[in-house]
């Protein structure tokens, strides 16, 4: 039913899915970036609905609530309270030591209205897993969104944000003006 909503999604929308394959271990970060619009929640269950992938993603803790917080949940979603986040990296890393299996969305800039940074929650995520990284995007200026490459993170922060920021490199949000180079706070160390 989902892959039939998401196909329907597709061939209705102005924009063009395109989609690298991600990895077939069956769980994975999916980085949803630039982060700019509420259609980029819209997009990312389109493109997981149509891949089959069983989808996770942190969102703020209001969602969750009535009345909308049961549809929140059965969509996948982890709230996150951004009043004490610091029990989020340890919860996500909980389950998968668990033997949960999912593609964890996460939107590293945090918030739509810009940050300076992206936050590095999905860094540390991918490195105490070893879960690997696909680069998810939108880009307004070509109408297209999807899945681009995944990664193996090495731990070289520098070195694994600059192939994250080539892939970046020239794509912008829906809300074009609103859209930051990707930068962890970590790199200025």
């Amino acid at each position: 039913m989902k892959r039939a909503i998401a196909r329907l999604y597709w061939s209705l929308s102005r924009w063009t899915q395109r989609s690298e394959p991600v990895d077939p271990r069956g769980a994975g970060i999916l980085l949803g970036a630039p982060h700019t619009s509420n259609w980029d929640f819209v997009f990312m269950l389109a493109i997981a609905w149509q891949g089959g992938y069983r989808l996770r993603f942190l969102g703020k803790h209001q969602l969750f609530k009535k009345p909308f917080g049961t549809i929140m949940r059965a969509l996948g979603g982890i709230p996150v309270d951004r009043r004490d986040p610091s029990t989020v990296v340890a919860e996500v890393v909980d389950r998968v030591r668990a033997g949960e299996r999912f593609h964890l969305v996460i939107t590293p800039e945090g918030t739509r209205s810009g940050a300076p940074y992206w936050r590095s929650g999905f860094y540390r995520i991918a490195r105490e897993t070893g879960l690997p990284v696909t680069l998810g995007y939108v880009d307004r200026g070509t109408m297209t969104t999807g899945l681009g490459p995944t990664l193996e993170l090495t731990g070289d922060v520098v070195a694994d944000m600059d192939v994250i920021r080539a892939f970046y490199k020239g794509k912008t949000g829906v809300r074009q003006t609103e859209t930051i180079e990707p930068r962890l706070r970590d790199e200025e160390g």
